[in-house]
């Protein structure tokens, strides 16, 4: 027997708001956390807007201590422990101050952890001047290097590793933990992603020419999902984690709980039958989707939204094929849609993470919030889909169901399957 997991606790540092307060509240009012940069202007980036996480007000003396703080330049270092320890916190759990707490792990995600640091120890090395790197330069450029700080800090004792699968990094995260507390082999596990903000991280996708160029002077209209004048995705950056949990456990501590995790599955496409490095094959996309709603035995017809990867390129269009020709629903009968990327962007390995936790709290509060900029809905999606399954502006709705996927370079896929949670009493 599969035990049943739940979501009891959940931490955001994202670029429309750090905390679940002011991450809610723009994601239901439509704030948007995208920003004009004067530093990619004067790099020649010909789109200089991106979503970045706004910490200058934020005491790192509450997640670090004075040791990790010593030459700490690592972004996504700083935005995944801010979102792991407030998850941990929310979750009404503590660090474990003596011995490990076996029956907890971690897999926290990410793409490119400590781009600056490793710019930092080019110039030192190079000039002769390694001995001043620091003692901390190694754990903020290794890939586990977050896994390895939010262990520590928490004192988690079971399974502590990092994931890495571009941007479906930190929903296939939530997957890895899921299958460890099911299986049985963990009670909890603390489980989300983050991205390094900046140019470095960002010029890459510059130089594809697949960033929007139009909005340098309007920042907030930039990243335009499911939008007729979508011109690309804006980079950006943050980390989302969510505490999964038996529920065994849950009840036992009397643990707030947010929402279900079903299930879900991951695929690749292999880079055949029109996938590549960067666009996904349209039939692994379809068989991960119908694949998820098998492993959690329900039906299409039980999903009530879906949150999608909906990254306002032109391939917006062909994503919601995929969802149409999965799940066999299309016009009025197709699931509410939303994206959160006109809200923040697209950040990357975080971007999983950050729209699980939107996720979780949609079904938390009972509503489904807006998609930004997308006024102007594709016309080959209103081929598809009814305009009023388009959540355009935040709605009153109760969903039991919601379907979050992400989609990845490198023709990966992954789709979880979120519902609402109902304490028999």
């Amino acid at each position: 027997m599969m035990r049943r997991v739940v979501v009891t606790g959940i931490g955001i540092c994202a670029p429309n708001g750090i905390g679940l307060a002011a991450f809610e509240r723009s994601l239901f009012k439509g704030i948007s956390g995208i920003q004009h940069f004067q530093e990619l202007e004067e790099l020649n980036f010909s789109c200089q807007v991106a979503g970045k996480p706004n910490i200058e007000d934020i005491n790192l003396n509450e997640y670090f201590d004075k040791v990790q703080l010593k030459g700490l330049n690592s972004s996504g270092v700083v935005y995944g422990t801010i979102a792991g320890l407030d998850a941990w916190k929310n979750a009404g759990l503590e660090p474990q101050l003596q011995e490990p707490d076996w029956d907890s792990g971690i897999i926290f995600g990410t793409g490119i952890l400590g781009v600056d640091k490793f710019r930092e120890a080019i110039y030192k090395v190079d000039s002769g001047n390694v001995r001043r790197l620091g003692s901390t330069s190694v754990v903020q450029t290794m890939a586990s290097g977050i896994s390895a700080y939010l262990g520590g800090i928490i004192g988690l004792g079971n399974w502590a590793t990092t994931n890495s699968s571009a941007c479906t990094t930190g929903t296939e995260a939530v997957l890895m933990g899921y299958d460890r507390i099911a299986s049985g082999k963990a009670e909890r596990m603390l489980v989300g992603s983050c991205s390094d903000s900046g140019p470095y991280v960002w010029g890459g996708f510059d130089a594809m020419r697949i960033l929007p160029t139009k909005f340098n002077d309007q920042p907030e209209k930039a990243s335009r999902p499911m939008s007729a004048s979508a011109s690309g995705f804006v980079p950006g950056s943050g980390a989302g984690a969510l505490v999964l949990e038996s529920l065994e456990s849950a009840l036992a501590r009397n643990a707030p709980i947010y929402a279900e995790v079903l299930g879900g599955d991951v695929n690749s496409g292999g880079q055949r039958q029109g996938g590549s490095m960067t666009a996904a094959n349209p039939v692994a996309v379809q068989h991960c989707i119908r694949k998820a709603l098998e492993n959690v035995k329900i039906t299409a017809k039980d999903v009530d939204a879906i949150n999608g990867h909906l990254t306002a390129t032109t391939k917006d269009p062909d994503e919601i094929t995929n969802w149409s020709s999965a799940m066999g629903r299309s016009g009025n009968d197709f699931p509410f849609i939303n994206s959160f990327k006109g809200h923040f962007g697209h950040c990357l390995a975080a971007s999983g993470s950050i729209e699980c936790v939107g996720t979780v709290l949609q079904l938390k509060s009972g509503k489904l919030f807006g998609t930004m900029n997308c006024d102007d809905i594709h016309p080959k999606i209103l081929e598809q889909v009814d305009p009023s399954k388009i959540v355009n502006s935040s709605m009153d709705y109760s969903p039991k169901i919601i379907a979050k996927a992400s989609f990845g370079f490198g023709d990966v896929n992954c789709c979880v399957i979120f519902k609402q949670f109902k304490k028999i009493i």
